[in-house]
Parts: C-alpha cells; structure tokens; sequence
C-alpha cells in the first residue's frame, strides 16, 4: 500500500478561528507485521490476490452421534483426520472444545446456561491413546477452558496426515444460550463437538478462547456424519442426507422429490402428518446419515413438533438448490420462510457468486435472533413477515460470508457481520422495493460521533460489553461504509471489485488487508484515506452549504468541511425548469487542509442546491446539506 506521511495540522501553530477547524489528515492503512512476513513468503500480496505460495490446512470428520431427549444429552465419536498443507512440520495441535462455554469456572463476556461443558471420554492420535497432563512438556493434552492443547509424540510432518479420535458428551443448554439450545421441543445443535483450530499462513496457530461474544474460525473439510435420534424426531443439517429412504416414509421421500421439479412450495410434512412422517424402528430411533464436502461447520435442528416445507432456487446457470424450511404449527409466518430462503439464495447468487452448496435450510428454533451454520440456519420463531424475512437473508447471507469467504471472525467481526448487512441491505430494497440506505434505517447514526461509538477495527472479544458499541461497529457501520465505497467509485466498478475479492478468496482465510488490497487494486486507486477513515476511527462527516450566490456570470456554491472525516462533497443544483447539474469536491481538496471550497455552475435560476443528493455518504447532521430558495 501506498506509504504516506500521517500529518495533523496543529491548532498551536494557527490562529483561533481555523484552529478551531484542525483535524488529522488519514494515515496510510499499514499491515500488521505478520501480514508483511506472508507477503515476504509468497502467500499474500500487496495487491490483494493470494500468493503463489499460498496454502490451507484441510479437517476432514467423520462422527457418530446421538440425541437423547429425555436427558438432553448428545454423545459423540469422531475420526478427524488433519492434513498438513504447510510448510512446517506441527508438533502440538489446538482443538477447539466449544460447549466448554457452559463450564463452570470458564472465562465469558455474556451469561451463559451452565451445563458442565463438554465430558472428554478419550482421546487418541493415530490410534495410540493420548492422556491428560499437566504440563505442556510432556506428550498428551491439557484443557484450558474452551481449547485442548496436544503435545504429540511425533509431529505431523508437512504434507502428510494424521488421525485423531474423540469421544464425549454434553448436555444441550436450555434456550437462552448465543447460538444453540433446547426448549425441550426442538434441539438445535452446534458448536458440538472437538473442532481442530486453524494453523494459518499468517498467524501459525488462531485458536482464540470462545468467551460468548467473538465467532469462529475454521479449516474447510469433508463431513461424515451419523445422527441417531428417536423415530418421528426430522432431522435438517448441514449436507446431503445420504439415507434418505431408510429414514423417511415414502410419502415423505415422494414430496421431496416433488419439490426438485416446481417453484411452488411443497408441504412435505404437515401438521396431520406430524409423528408420520418417518420410518419405524424396533430400537425406537433413527440414525439420519449426511455427507458434505467443502464446509467449515456441521450444525444439525430436530424435533418430532417440525412441519417440513421444501422448494428450490433458481442461480443464474440454470442449475437449482434444494430449500427447506423446518417449524413447528403455531409459527405462522413460517409458511413464507421457504419463499424468503429461495429469494436470497437467488440473489446473492446473482450479487456475489452462485451458491455452491447442493440445499440451504432454515430452523425455527430457540434463540432470539438468528445463527448461520452451513447449509443450515437457525432463527427464532415469533416474527412477523418483514422481521422473519430480514433475519432469514441475513443469516442465509453468512452463506457466502464467512462460510465460503471463510475470514477469521472472531479477530474481525466486520467482515463477517458488516459485509452480510450491507447484503442484507440490498437484498431488503429488491424484495420490499425499499430505499435501505436512508439515515433513518442505518442505527450508525445513533451514536456515531459521541463517546459510545468505536473503531470497527478491534478483535470481536473486546467491544464494550454494554450498549449498542459491538453491533453498530460490527454490522452497521462497515455496511455504510461499503455504500459510502460505491458512490464514490460508482455501482459498476464497486460491484466489479467485491465480486472480485469474492472470487480471489472463496474457500480460503482472507483478512483484513486482502479486502482493502483487492479494491484498492482493481478500481486502481489507493483508498487508504477511506479505509483507515471508516475502519481504524471514529471520525465523522459534516458537510454543510454556506453560501449560495447567483449572478449573471453562474451560481457559485460554497461548502464548508465541519467533521474529522473527508469525503468528496457531490454537489447538485436544481433550475427552475427542472434539469439538474452535479459537480464535486475532490477529497483531495479537504486533505490539503482546506475547510471550505467553491463550485461554479452555469448562470441560472435555482430552486435548490444539496449536498451529497443520493445520500450515499455518512454524514451525521443532514439538516445543512440543503438549500432552498
């Protein structure tokens, strides 16, 4: 990136009037060094493309898995097997054990269900049993809260692989845990079972704590996984069910089927068919088999209370995508929630890039908001048609980010949160034929500019854990931003870069500097100024007509600069006999230090001068954006 002198126009050094005016000129975006160390690797580069050098590790599971509703309690088994793409040689390893959130003595930053966490049995590496220690000298594991650390009696040498195993169990929480629960109808269940962290090319190892509030980050990989559950229990889940016709009656199996051939909305299970919609066993359970290839997650819903609707989405190949849809009766919005998944899917596959998966699932379920899993999404039932559609695109728009885009989104929640609001955004103007971006829908404004408001730029662990300072700097306000991006670089070339850095990082672990490389790369100008503005601070934008003078020489319009942040002023004029004329202030002009500047416009009689007409830029106090005659 481009380096250049940060410099702040010191208010000792000027008179009283225009010191009051002073303000920090932005200082170039600068990598943190072991982003700089890749790039001198060959894994990343200063322009935003991944290196030639670049490598993943790959986690491939194979689990066995079974629910007990009268105790809540789901007990596991599984086979990872960990390939080691990169150029080191691993002798210890990091799992992550998630549900040990709801350990007693476990450090959190929100209350959590207490349940005992996660009941570890075994543990092997390549068939030979490891043991718990207690120092990290010596070969086996230790558990620190929600990671295993495993000193290995060999290393994993680079390009090969190895085997572990895992047994154990847990209790599911009661509804009122951040992303999974029971409420003793419906069991939604993720974060469930030994997850292997991620060795990466920038950071070696990211296995940071799971306290409640920060997300995940995880390795792509195969799942096998084998889920018993008691008959007339339904099962959604990431990935194919691979066993359908040993689980399901054949009139459930035909519906599906039906489903794959229509746009209407099948009702696969109804409320008459609930308790028969699958097969009978002597043991009195079921064991639901699915396979999926390429995802970073595996999360499953169940219930015997679930109505079951199926359709299909339509990407721009031609090709289709399953979509169901699980709920229980008295949900009664959720006969749309099929209709809602099918219209995102569709669009982000045209906004983004086509949906790569083979279904994509929603669940009603217990928690108060909404959860992304791949393939699968959870969200709280009691909705009306507008709210269940906004969380249903938003939490199946995690789909691309950061289930296919796969970043670290405990480290930065905004590309995470921020990219899928501004999806969901747009998504909510095609569907609702809405103006999403109006100040008085984006709650950036509420606190932009007072002591409430941060940086988006921090780890998603250490936002303020009161007020409104987490959501707004990790959903709303990276989202206004990008909207911010494309009135300056205009609809087309913004959607040509996103897309592009889309392309360049599906299915790896992009961060933070790859995003900013990549748009600063392909619309072919340093942005630095917008990045470090928008992401590293809090400085805000005012904007503000001084001055309109007409003449028989042209209408001079004279705009004052009053915040911290530069932005181009995008200045429009409107004549009497309706034709309008547009002209702009270059940010370059605020850089240099100036706080107001001139526009001339053809002589003329005007009705109205506005700043910024299309609203695409975040300024706080848009009551001195107009002038009318």
């Amino acid at each position: 990136m481009k380096q250049f002198l940060f410099l702040l126009l010191l208010a000792a050094l000027v008179s009283p009037s225009v010191a009051q005016k002073a303000r920090p000129v932005p200082y170039p975006v600068i990598p943190n060094p072991k982003f700089d160390r890749a790039v001198e690797n060959g894994t990343r580069t200063t322009s935003g493309q991944p290196g030639s050098s670049y490598w993943m590790n790959e986690t491939d599971y194979t689990i066995h898995a079974s629910l007990s509703p009268s105790t809540n309690t789901v007990r596991g088994s599984e086979t990872i097997v960990y390939t080691n793409h990169s150029p080191d040689d691993l002798s210890t390893v990091v799992v992550h054990l998630h549900q040990n959130l709801h350990k007693e003595g476990v450090v959190r930053n929100r209350p959590q269900k207490l349940t005992g966490g996660l009941h570890l049995s075994s543990a092997a590496f390549n068939g030979d049993e490891l043991l718990e220690r207690s120092s990290s000298r010596d070969v086996g594991y230790r558990i620190n809260g929600t990671r295993m650390y495993i000193t290995l009696p060999e290393p994993i040498k680079s390009g090969t692989s190895a085997e572990f195993d895992f047994s154990w169990s847990f209790e599911v929480p009661e509804a009122g845990a951040p992303r999974i629960g029971q409420d003793g109808e419906i069991y939604f269940v993720g974060y469930w079972f030994p997850q292997m962290a991620v060795y990466d090319d920038v950071n070696g190892w990211k296995a940071d704590a799971y306290m409640g509030n920060g997300e995940f980050y995880a390795d792509f990989g195969t799942y096998n996984v084998s889920i018993t559950v008691p008959e007339q229990y339904v099962v959604g889940a990431t990935g194919n069910l691979v066993n359908a016709d040993e689980v399901l009656t054949a009139q459930t199996t035909n519906r599906l089927k039906q489903a794959k051939s229509t746009d209407d909305v099948i009702r696969v299970v109804t409320e008459e068919d609930l308790g028969k919609a699958t097969k009978t066993s002597p043991t009195g359970s079921l064991t639901w088999k699915f396979q999926a290839e390429s995802v970073r997650d595996f999360a499953f819903a169940t219930s015997d209370k679930y109505l079951w609707d199926a359709t299909r989405a339509k990407l721009p190949d031609g090709s289709f995508k399953d979509i169901f849809a699980f709920y229980r009766p008295e949900m009664k919005v959720w006969p749309r929630s099929a209709e809602f998944a099918r219209f995102t899917i569709e669009f982000m596959s045209d906004m983004i890039l086509p949906y790569p998966y083979p279904h994509m699932t929603t669940a009603e379920g217990v928690i108060g908001g909404g959860m992304e899993f791949p393939m699968i999404t959870h969200i709280g039932g009691g909705r009306n048609d507008q709210s269940l559609f906004g969380v249903t695109f938003h939490e199946i728009g995690h789909m691309w980010f950061p289930m296919i885009i796969a970043q670290d989104e405990k480290e930065n929640t905004w590309m995470d949160e921020g990219l899928t609001s501004f999806n969901t955004a747009e998504g909510s103007a095609k569907f609702w034929n809405q103006n999403s971006w109006v100040p008085e829908r984006q709650g950036y404004y509420r606190i932009a500019g007072t002591g409430d408001e941060v940086e988006p730029m921090r780890h998603g662990d250490q936002y303020p854990l009161d007020g409104s300072a987490r959501g707004l700097a990790s959903y709303n306000k990276p989202a206004v931003a990008l909207n911010a991006l494309r009135g300056i670089a205009g609809q087309d070339r913004f959607m040509e870069a996103y897309r592009e850095y889309a392309n360049r990082w599906a299915f790896k672990h992009p961060q933070p500097y790859d995003l900013f490389n990549t748009f600063n790369d392909v619309l072919g100008k340093d942005y630095d100024w917008f990045w470090t503005t928008m992401f590293f601070e809090t400085w805000t934008l005012d904007q503000a007509i001084a001055k309109v003078e007409e003449s028989n020489v042209g209408v001079v319009v004279t705009v004052d600069d009053l915040g911290l942040s530069a932005f181009p002023a995008v200045v429009s004029v409107t004549y009497s006999n309706g034709d309008v004329a547009t002209a702009s202030i270059p940010v370059s002009e605020w850089h240099s230090g100036s706080r107001s500047a001139k526009l001339t416009f053809k002589a003329g009689s005007i009705t109205r001068v506005e700043i910024d007409r299309d609203q695409f830029f975040p300024d706080v106090d848009r009551s001195n954006n107009v002038w009318e005659k």
